[in-house]
């Protein structure tokens, strides 16, 4: 039986390992009155913490992945139709990178909703940038391991076919202003 793919041609990926200004550059669309949608790995992580839960990247990484993919798909699911670019703070896609990077299996459900639910095919990718890394509460990484996320995201969405395009160390502003102008020029 063919798969015939859904196609979210105006929906657009910022993806990258942990700390490298992917949110800061989705708040800065948001505020110029883009549709943003949330990375999904902190709310389950602050949601998992206030409910005593155990699907969390330190306790139990197969349930926090499957969390993030049902979340995943939902957001995606979710995204009205219409005009103009939606901004996902990472896709469904990077669940799966998430899987290979800690050396788990990868269920065969998410990956033909990786090839079934797709992105535009530019994916914007932030590059490991040591003097932006912060950890924090949720964000438990070393930078080493945030450069090992951004390899495994590299890997996972040529896989799939996507065209990264890596955004410039410069300030949010510039790297929203890089992204408008990198969809405008390629006419999506």
């Amino acid at each position: 039986m063919k798969m015939n793919k859904i196609t979210g041609d105006r929906f657009f990926i910022v993806t990258g390992g942990p700390g490298m200004g992917k949110t800061a550059v989705i708040a800065a669309l948001g505020e110029l009155g883009y549709i943003t949608v949330p990375e999904t790995g902190r709310d389950i992580i602050r949601q998992q913490v206030a409910e005593g839960g155990q699907a969390l990247p330190w306790a139990d990484r197969e349930a926090f992945a499957r969390l993030m993919f049902e979340q995943s798909l939902r957001d995606y699911q979710r995204q009205p139709y219409g005009n103009g670019p939606v901004f996902f703070d990472r896709g469904i896609a990077d669940t799966i990178g998430y899987l290979e990077l800690c050396g788990l299996p990868v269920p065969e459900e998410m990956e033909r909703a990786a090839a079934l639910y797709r992105f535009n095919q530019v994916v914007f990718i932030t590059p490991p940038w040591l003097s932006i890394y912060e950890q924090d509460k949720e964000r438990k990484q070393s930078f080493e391991e945030a450069v090992l996320t951004y390899e495994s995201m590299v890997k996972v969405y040529s896989r799939l076919e996507y065209r990264l395009v890596q955004l410039p160390q410069a300030t949010v502003q510039e790297r929203a202003a890089f992204m408008l102008d990198t969809i405008s020029r390629s006419g999506s």
